[in-house]
């Protein structure tokens, strides 16, 4: 019989999260991700395989947390769709510039380092811009139901052009990035969007 897990998985989980958020995958050694959750290495192997199965179910996790913060984000009625739209928009780039230690966001770290190695990563992070790319679209849709965005213009497009602002700000932001610089882009690509 098992013995039950003397740990909290959420707690290790986060903990082996920011070891792989900080430094990146290659970067992380086992020891410094067992010693960051306080498990032996035996302790954590046991209980999630090894180094890349461990990053799949943060990544994974991560990707999961993010598409429900952008959900929380733009869900609503069409009225309003337009401000939630821009509040999302201005909080990312706001985020990107208050992030002292220049982390960025691990979706596109784990992207950019992984995703043409590891068809599991790229497939997370292709479903996880997909989603993040229909809830765009779908709060452009409905802000051009309320009127606020002309309706002859694509909405899925326009998502995109959104979603691509907001993936290049957090690369600016981890670049270094000025916080009035980043946040006069978002307010740039909130500008352009047609207005009736």
């Amino acid at each position: 019989m098992a013995r039950p897990r003397s740990f909290d998985e959420g707690e290790v989980l986060r903990a082996a999260r920011d070891q792989f958020w900080s430094i990146g995958y290659a970067a992380a050694r086992v020891d410094d991700i067992a010693a960051a959750t306080g498990l032996g290495k035996g302790s954590l192997y046991g209980a999630f395989g090894d180094k890349r199965q461990l990053f799949l179910r943060t990544f994974d996790d991560h990707c999961a947390e993010l598409v429900d913060a952008v959900r929380q984000a733009l869900d609503g009625p069409d009225a309003g769709a337009l401000e939630r739209l821009r509040a999302h928009v201005l909080e990312v780039a706001d985020a990107t510039a208050s992030d002292a230690s220049r982390r960025g966001c691990l979706l596109a770290k784990g992207t950019a380092e992984l995703s043409g190695q590891d068809p599991a990563v790229e497939e997370t992070a292709r479903r996880t811009f997909a989603a993040i790319g229909e809830l765009l679209t779908s709060c452009v849709a409905g802000a051009q139901r309320a009127g606020d965005i002309r309706q002859d213009e694509d909405p899925a497009r326009l998502a995109g052009l959104l979603l691509a602002v907001l993936r290049g700000i957090e690369a600016l932001g981890k670049g270094g990035g000025s916080p009035d610089s980043l946040r006069a882009i978002a307010e740039t690509a909130l500008a352009v969007l047609p207005r009736p």
